[in-house]
């Protein structure tokens, strides 16, 4: 199929999050996306009656019927895939199929999760089937997951490239100061690099400041036709172009090579193509930050610095505010929120930063966007490219 086809066909027409950082005492991962649902179709100029399609998931069963009975929503389409932390970008995609296919006019995607609240996440990860690979073949053994991998894979980056500690540190300071002008994020303390050197290993290389933040919170887009969208109450963000693969589960040990598999420059070189953009087209960026590493290693894959020389791209607060680089403006899962499924607030920042509704934070004149986000270890890939409308 020819994708350029669908290029544009489909808009983003309102967003909403709810309960980031800290969610209050009794909160659940329900009712925080239904929060963020309503404000989604309101900003829109919706009501729940022209909802008719639903996408959600959390940790939970059959999510998006409780989410639609929850709404009190009766849809023709449901979907509940889950592929990790990208899950929500990928039900974008589903949408847009639905859609095309007259399944549904009006899609409301969510997720949300109270994993702080709840105390549920641990280093070791989450207890598997214990006929699963993962349980059978790495959590027996004390593997931090998924922190050990990516502490694995920047190793591997180091081996093969060079480089130090301060460029993973570039990262974590630019996501910091691009918190620091975000209301929301929930750090804003200054860091130095002095900070963060002297930060507690958790698995080498990677330092406590090395990865994401452990937050509560939800979201929610609604996406619907882009002729439809011309109609509602706020300014449409198109969906220009994506490229998705999905590889294996939780336990990438089949990978030949965890750096050079071509699975991200190949979904971008296809989201660029369908976009009938260019990199150099692309006026800010938005990277799934789970780890500093990714920030790197995604930036090489992407296409936007040769292999090794991430280190060097980032210095001199290229990727910080008032940078030539806009990076994670929101601050990203290292500052910002990571609510478990960052996917959904890398779109949120991505959509609002294109509507110009960003404070003092936005990045001047921005009318396009590459959102490159990740699923479970190394397991699913996917870039979505946005253009104002």
């Amino acid at each position: 199929m020819d994708k350029t086809k669908l290029s544009g066909r489909h808009a983003i027409v309102g967003v909403g999050e709810a309960g980031l950082g800290d969610a209050p005492a009794g909160a659940t991962a329900l009712s925080l996306q239904c929060r963020a649902a309503r404000d989604a179709v309101l900003e829109a100029g919706l009501s729940l009656t022209d909802i008719d399609g639903v996408f959600a998931h959390w940790d939970d069963r059959a999510n998006a019927l409780l989410v639609a009975e929850y709404l009190g929503i009766h849809p023709r389409y449901v979907d509940n895939t889950v592929v990790g932390g990208q899950s929500n970008i990928t039900h974008l995609v589903h949408a847009m199929a639905a859609i095309e296919a007259g399944l549904c006019d009006v899609a409301l995607v969510t997720y949300g999760s109270t994993q702080r609240l709840d105390r549920s996440r641990s280093r070791g990860g989450h207890v598997q089937d214990p006929r699963s690979p993962i349980s059978q073949f790495t959590l027996p053994y004390g593997m931090l997951n998924p922190v050990g991998y990516y502490a694995m894979l920047a190793q591997l980056y180091q081996h093969r490239h060079g480089g130090a500690p301060e460029h993973l540190g570039e990262v974590a300071l630019a996501a910091r100061r691009w918190a620091q002008l975000n209301p929301n994020a929930a750090v804003r303390t200054p860091l130095t690099m002095e900070d963060y050197l002297s930060s507690p290993v958790i698995a080498d290389p990677l330092r406590k400041l090395d990865i994401c933040q452990i937050n509560d919170g939800a979201g929610a887009m609604i996406l619907t036709s882009a002729s439809r969208a011309r109609d509602l109450a706020r300014r449409p963000v198109s969906i220009r172009g994506f490229g998705d693969t999905y590889r294996h589960h939780l336990t990438p040990l089949g990978t030949a090579d965890w750096l050079d598999d071509d699975a991200l420059r190949t979904v971008a070189d296809e989201a660029l193509a369908m976009a009938q953009m260019d990199r150099q087209d692309i006026d800010l960026v938005q990277i799934y930050d789970a780890f500093t590493i990714n920030v790197l290693v995604a930036l090489e894959a992407l296409g936007f610095c040769e292999p090794g020389g991430a280190g060097a791209f980032v210095g001199g607060g290229r990727i910080a505010p008032g940078g030539t680089f806009p990076l994670n403006t929101s601050g990203g899962g290292l500052s910002f929120n990571h609510s478990g499924q960052f996917g959904m607030q890398l779109m949120i920042e991505a959509v609002r930063q294109l509507r110009g509704e960003c404070g003092s934070r936005q990045v001047p004149g921005a009318r396009t966007c590459l959102v490159q986000a990740g699923g479970m270890v190394m397991s699913a890939y996917m870039v979505m490219v946005l253009d104002a409308d």
